[in-house]
């Protein structure tokens, strides 16, 4: 009787192997960097944080960093994977002058941050041109979505705290530019807070959107086509006067709390006054309708604002809360949006749950932890994550078609950046030659040659 050999082929392992790469398909966000421009715009906005006779250029080191997050990385010392690869990455620093630089940018406070994010918005409005209609841009409008994160902390990091949830760590409030349905979405601000930070703090929200507004090309950063959304936590009179202030004039989709004042006047309403929602294809949403409240509710708000309410069956096994009412599930938001049906405006405040897709992307990209314990220092490192999640938003963007362009960053590191390849140098120039045999080959080697295509920064 023949021994079992297993299911696996048997192989033997060694090491001194040469001209192979590893983590090769992240040439494509090498490139992204390249065709953007981003190399030379952190570079010169760090420029005064350089010391003479300096090997590493600061820039270079952070998106280094970027990078290396973009790939999966969560602490400074993962940017080793990118020394191991000079191929590809180019010189990479030590660990101790990366820690050095961002103990450097931390002291330095405002200055750094506001250097970095002045870099980020330059790029931001190339990337949105070189990607044409492929821009979240493209249709006349921005959609910024605005939410909490709790991080957790496993140690007495400063600024932790006991969070809402019963937790202990950090509560930031993260701001992101909705890409639509064929897209992901873009980070543009992510404010550190403690974790006892409350969920309506209007001075927080007011602080995210300006970070926001200061990303977007300046045509964006006042007036009614920029729309701000956010969920029961941005609905306070503060908020929403800051929104609508003259010389601001911004469109807004809010959540609100159903208060006892609103609960009564829902019950008011006549069946004839609701409307059935209606999903996104247009068909009618089952066991939903939607209607809008008018009167003393909306007294003390900003002029010109329109509350709208929606009730729906819950789902089977969903608790009622004591503002529902005949088993129906209310929920209802602010906007200052005319001339459009009220089944629309409910239908594109219900698409604010892209967010949660976003945020469930930044904790795969180092957002699952804050490494470092010092405030100053998170906050640089939450500067780091949005430019990892920058370049996982404009390289699809820019260079993947059709439902590749939604893939999230699990996926985009499984199937692209862990590509293996093999280093050829012939007539002077390097080739890096991808398995054959690789599902995704294709997928990378099209992706690159858009890539390469679009024109090089002036």
């Amino acid at each position: 009787m023949s021994n079992r050999i297993g299911s696996y082929p048997r192989v033997r392992v060694s090491g001194g192997g040469s001209g192979v790469v590893s983590q090769a398909g992240a040439v494509l966000l090498v490139e992204t960097v390249r065709k953007a421009g981003l190399e030379a715009e952190v570079s010169a906005a760090l420029a005064p944080w350089r010391k003479p006779r300096a090997v590493h250029d600061p820039g270079k080191i952070l998106l280094d960093l970027a990078v290396a997050v973009a790939l999966g990385g969560d602490c400074l010392a993962d940017v080793a994977m990118l020394r191991a690869e000079p191929a590809v990455f180019g010189p990479v620093a030590s660990d101790p002058t990366v820690s050095r630089l961002v103990d450097t940018l931390a002291a330095a406070g405002s200055r750094a941050l506001a250097a970095i994010r002045s870099a980020r918005a330059e790029v931001r409005e190339r990337v949105w041109k070189l990607a044409g209609d492929a821009a979240p841009d493209a249709g006349g409008e921005v959609v910024v979505d605005i939410d909490g994160v709790l991080v957790l902390a496993h140690s007495e990091k400063e600024h932790a705290a006991k969070t809402w949830k019963k937790t202990f760590g950090h509560h930031p409030l993260f701001a992101f530019v909705d890409h639509g349905p064929d897209g992901s979405g873009e980070p543009v601000a992510g404010l550190l807070r403690p974790g006892n930070a409350g969920s309506n703090t209007a001075a927080d929200h007011i602080e995210t959107t300006r970070l926001a507004l200061a990303q977007l090309p300046k045509k964006y950063r006042r007036g009614r086509r920029t729309l701000i959304r956010t969920d029961s936590g941005g609905g306070t009179r503060k908020f929403l006067n800051w929104l609508t202030a003259r010389g601001r004039w911004l469109s807004y989709s809010v959540g609100m709390t159903i208060t006892d004042a609103v609960h009564a006047a829902v019950l008011l309403i006549p069946a004839s006054a609701w409307t059935p929602a209606v999903e996104p294809d247009g068909k009618v949403r089952d066991g939903a309708w939607v209607a809008e409240l008018a009167g003393d509710v909306l007294t003390g708000w900003p002029k010109g604002m329109r509350l709208i309410v929606r009730k729906e069956r819950p789902h089977p096994g969903a608790q009622l809360r004591f503002t529902d009412t005949d088993g129906m599930r209310l929920t209802c938001f602010a906007t200052n949006t005319t001339g459009t049906p009220i089944a629309q405006l409910e239908l594109r405040h219900r698409q604010r749950a892209r967010a949660e897709d976003r945020i469930s992307a930044a904790r795969d990209t180092g957002l699952r932890n804050l490494p470092l314990h010092d405030a100053a220092q998170n906050q640089l490192w939450l500067e780091i994550v949005q430019l990892a999640l920058d370049l996982l938003a404009w390289m699809p963007m820019l260079a993947l078609p059709g439902p590749a362009r939604r893939w999230e960053p699990k996926r985009l590191r499984l199937r692209l950046f862990s590509a293996a390849a093999q280093l050829v140098t012939t007539g002077r120039r390097r080739y890096l030659r991808l398995a054959r045999h690789w599902p995704w080959t294709n997928a990378i080697t099209s992706a690159f040659e858009r890539l390469s295509a679009l024109p090089n920064p002036g």
